[in-house]
C-alpha cells in the first residue's frame, strides 16, 4: 500500500480554465436541493436516512435499494461521528459501515456537509488529475488522504471553493473542449 505521499496527481488541463471548465456543469434539482439543507445539516450534526437516500440518489442511484436497509438511528448515528469527530480517517470509513455507501458517496457526504473542505471522489474527477484506471475497490485511506490533500491546496492556491474544483474535474472528463 503506498503513503500518501506517493501518488501523483496531476490537473490534465491550465489551471486558469477551472472556473471556465466549471461553469459548462449543469447543476440539477436534485442538486439544488442537497444545497438548500446543507446550513440544517451542518447545524443539527447528522443526516436523516431521507437526506441520505436523496444524496445517494444523486451519486448513484442504484445505491438507492440498499440505503434503505439502513435504519433510521443506525444513520443518524453514523453521520453524526462522521460530522463530528476530529479524525479525518474515521470521518471518511465510518461512512462506509452504512450498507449502499462506499468511498463515492461517503465523499459526497462530507463534500456537501463537513465544515471542512472535501472532494468528491469519483473515477471522472480522478481521470481529470491522470489517474485513468482506478477503481472504486482500489480507494484507501492513504489514496483518499493525498486526494483531499492536492484539492484542497488547488483550491487555497486558487481562491476557488471545493465545489467549482469538483465542477471543473467531473466537466472536464464529460467534455475536455
Amino acid at each position: 500500500m503506498k503513503s500518501h505521499t506517493e501518488y501523483n496527481f496531476k490537473l490534465q488541463f491550465p489551471l486558469d480554465q477551472i472556473k471556465q471548465i466549471a461553469s459548462r456543469y449543469s447543476i440539477n434539482d436534485i442538486e439544488e436541493d442537497l444545497y438548500k439543507n446543507r446550513s440544517a445539516i451542518i447545524d443539527r450534526g447528522y443526516l436523516t436516512k431521507a437526506e441520505l437516500k436523496k444524496i445517494a440518489y444523486w451519486k448513484s442511484p442504484r445505491s438507492k435499494s440498499r440505503i434503505a436497509n439502513n435504519s433510521d438511528d443506525y444513520v443518524n448515528e453514523i453521520t453524526s461521528i462522521a460530522l463530528s469527530t476530529k479524525n479525518e480517517r474515521v470521518r471518511i470509513e465510518i461512512l462506509n459501515l452504512l450498507e449502499g455507501v462506499s468511498w463515492p458517496t461517503s465523499s459526497v457526504l462530507l463534500h456537501f456537509y463537513h465544515k471542512e473542505k472535501y472532494p468528491i471522489i469519483d473515477f471522472k474527477a480522478l481521470s481529470s488529475l491522470n489517474y485513468k484506471n482506478i477503481k472504486p475497490d482500489d480507494y484507501n485511506f492513504p489514496f483518499w488522504k493525498s486526494y483531499t490533500n492536492y484539492t484542497r491546496s488547488l483550491s487555497d492556491n486558487l481562491n476557488i471553493d471545493m465545489r467549482t474544483l469538483d465542477r471543473a474535474l467531473w466537466q472536464y472528463y464529460n467534455d475536455p473542449a
